[in-house]
């Protein structure tokens, strides 16, 4: 990186309040760089990144850009963007007019990623939980380790932990096709499903951008368990949770439960020991073979593992208990394919069916679409998968920066749910649940209240309200 990025640089950041620029924002700030950055939302990472020292505007206008000039003049500016942010955006608009040096955010990690020896984790689904055990695995282990990911871990409570460590681990996303920036020592793919339909045409071309990801990879760790993967790409270093013969890593569950999972674990087929892994649910136990799988091919002892492995802990807004509401628990989930939404409701049923009263609650899916391309592709998934609740409520598409040109909604949606399930409703928002949320709700319900976009706004605003009408019944949250 040093070798690239001469003079102490200067990055701004149009869109800085994202989850994936901001992670990019700290490890610049804390590489010693000077950072600035634009975004109409305010939220955490905002603030945080003020309390690091970068400049934050709220506004994305071309008079943002002349400050960062003026200000920063003896300095190599470089402004950033992620796919996110479109040419008719004010900013960049300005930057491509005056011909500035724009980078793309896959262009500043991969920049990063060289200073370091690079896990990188890819796939699918399931990129930031695996990346979130990783990180937290090799931090107990190893204290020499950093990591730049898509959500909140637990351990560092942030999406970016950088110091001068070994390690890095990082999440690289395919959605745009920029995975094949990424050089990574070890690569991992979890699994690989047709999506971001925005930007590839068929389930061939998502394969051709892994295939770049795994030809940039001196290492490659995949998942056998995923048919796609096993089909189309040779590895010495596979993880399953099926089988145990041919297989370099392998847990198999023993015993499974809303707490925990416990399972034999085996290496090129060889049992070695039983494990008790404290995350819920089969996804998550693939996401943890893989953790475990590249901290052994990194020849960190399986004891070591196992010692720490009772501090893993699922990153935020993956199947996050946010509370209980006048006895109806709560909880978010980013589900927003079809195969996501099928393993979420999969394991929110585990946990009604635990529940320890006689009376056994609905489960209640609130589901906020995102991106008006993906519910256009996958609409019979939706439906088929979202019938599977017993109640479901839709509010509207969150677009994602796209243009509706497909001319659907929800309501849609719903209308076809209603052929397979009777109990769903569409609801244009958050606020529109709220001033309902009794009446669509009802004592020992389970709630997932599940998306990509803003719905994880959920919860504030119910606290807010419930706060105003002291109808929280004491309960702490």
């Amino acid at each position: 990186m040093e070798s690239e990025l001469i003079n102490k640089d200067h990055f701004h950041l149009i869109g800085i309040g994202g989850i994936g620029m901001s992670a990019i924002a700290i490890a610049l700030i804390k590489k010693g760089y000077s950072v600035s950055g634009s975004d109409l939302v305010k939220n955490k990472e905002t603030k945080k990144l003020k309390e690091l020292g970068a400049i934050i505007f709220d506004s994305q206008m071309k008079s943002n850009i002349d400050v960062v000039l003026s200000k920063f003049q003896n300095q190599k500016i470089n402004f950033v963007v992620s796919s996110a942010i479109k040419n008719e955006n004010e900013e960049l608009r300005y930057c491509i007019k005056k011909n500035f040096l724009i980078k793309h955010r896959s262009e500043v990690l991969s920049m990063i990623m060289k200073s370091y020896f690079t896990l990188s984790v890819a796939g699918s689904h399931g990129k930031t939980s695996t990346s979130t055990f990783l990180s937290t695995i090799l931090e107990l282990c190893t204290h020499n380790s950093s990591s730049i990911t898509g959500g909140i871990i637990p351990i560092y409570e942030s999406n970016a932990y950088i110091k001068n460590t070994k390690f890095l681990v990082t999440e690289v996303d395919e959605s745009d096709g920029t995975i094949n920036n990424y050089i990574s020592n070890i690569g991992i793919i979890n699994n690989i499903d047709f999506d971001h339909c925005d930007h590839f045409s068929d389930i061939n071309e998502v394969l051709s951008s892994f295939k770049k990801f795994s030809s940039n990879s001196k290492k490659l760790l995949i998942n056998n368990d995923c048919e796609i993967t096993r089909q189309n790409f040779t590895s010495s270093n596979q993880w399953s949770n099926k089988k145990i013969n041919g297989i370099a890593y392998s847990i198999i569950p023993d015993y499974v439960n809303k707490g925990n999972t416990i399972g034999k674990y085996y290496e090129n087929g060889n049992f070695i020991d039983m494990i008790n892994i404290p995350v819920p649910g089969l996804h998550n136990l693939s996401n943890v073979t893989a953790a475990i799988a590249a901290s052994r091919m990194l020849g960190i002892s399986f004891k070591k593992i196992k010692k720490h492995i009772k501090f893993l802990k699922l990153p935020k807004k993956r199947f996050e208990y946010r509370g209980k509401l006048n006895e109806r628990i709560i909880y978010d989930d980013y589900a927003h394919h079809p195969n996501e939404i099928k393993a979420t409701i999969s394991l929110a049923r585990l946990f009604i069916q635990e529940k320890q009263y006689k009376q056994k609650g609905r489960l209640v899916v609130i589901f906020q679409p995102h991106r008006f391309s993906r519910v256009k592709q996958f609409k019979d998934e939706f439906v088929r998968e979202l019938s599977k609740a017993d109640v479901i409520y839709l509010t509207n598409i969150f677009g994602a920066g796209e243009r509706n040109i497909y001319n659907i909604d929800s309501q849609q949606i719903a209308n076809l749910i209603y052929k397979n399930n009777k109990n769903v409703k569409y609801l244009k928002d958050n606020y529109k649940i709220k001033d309902k949320f009794f009446k669509l709700t009802q004592k020992d319900d389970f709630i997932i209240n599940m998306g990509a976009g803003d719905c994880h706004n959920l919860w504030s605003i119910l606290s807010e309200k419930n706060t105003l009408d002291n109808k929280m019944d004491n309960e702490k949250y």
